[in-house]
């Protein structure tokens, strides 16, 4: 098909067609860009943390594994939540079960998720300014991550947790009950992302992709844990 076809198809569309047509091809289904906030947070902010411009290079580069992005992804009205952990260089993910969005649950939730974990995949966590990382002090004594956190109403400078968020919608829609989904289903789909080839690593997998910084032969299973 010649470009001078395309193009006759293309301007022969109705107004708004085309940029329709594109929206649906994309993954998460929704149009791509930074987002802008409407509303505000519900969750509230904190006062007087470690600025993302703190960490350093080799978390930014993504040069290494062991930087992390967090974030909960919120049921409807705000009532549920899942505590959602990704890795910057490998896009491997760890997917939380939350009683609540508490600070106290969170923490103890994190923590517990960072279990077993080898030291030298603890180095970094960038979160956003949510009230649920109140307890972040601890969280970094008890798992050994350095904690920053990005500039309000902000979010391309977490880009990789936004992204795991718009995919992980394909199976916690927006305005669903969170709180229906077991530690057990969490663990599912978090495997299915762990083992879902991806454009930005070249179509290797998480997994995959961990396994070879790590320098280990297998490409399957899971050294994080749950």
């Amino acid at each position: 098909m010649s470009h001078e076809t395309i193009y006759t198809a293309i301007y022969a569309m109705p107004r708004g067609e085309l940029r329709r047509q594109v929206t649906r091809l994309l993954r998460q289904g929704r149009k791509s860009g930074r987002r802008t906030r409407q509303g505000s947070d519900a969750r509230g902010h904190l006062p007087d943390l470690p600025n993302i411009r703190l960490r350093p290079p080799a978390a930014h580069e993504r040069l290494m594994p062991g930087h992390w992005e967090g974030d909960l992804i919120v049921g409807a009205h705000n009532r549920s939540a899942i505590g959602v952990l990704v890795c910057r260089r490998t896009l491997y993910v760890k997917l939380v079960k939350l009683a609540d969005a508490t600070a106290h649950t969170v923490l103890e939730a994190f923590s517990s998720a960072f279990e077993g974990v080898p030291e030298s995949l603890k180095k970094t966590l960038t979160y956003d300014q949510g009230k649920e990382m109140a307890s972040h002090r601890q969280l970094s004594e008890r798992t050994g991550l350095a904690i920053y956190f990005a500039d309000p109403h902000s979010p391309w400078q977490r880009g990789t947790c936004e992204n795991t968020n718009g995919l992980l919608r394909q199976y916690f829609p927006k305005g669903t009950d969170l709180s229906v989904h077991s530690a057990q289903r969490l663990k599912e789909v978090a495997w299915e992302m762990n083992n879902r080839p991806r454009r930005s690593l070249g179509r290797r997998s998480p997994v995959e992709v961990l396994y070879e910084e790590l320098k280990n032969p297998r490409a399957q299973g899971d050294a994080l844990g749950p």
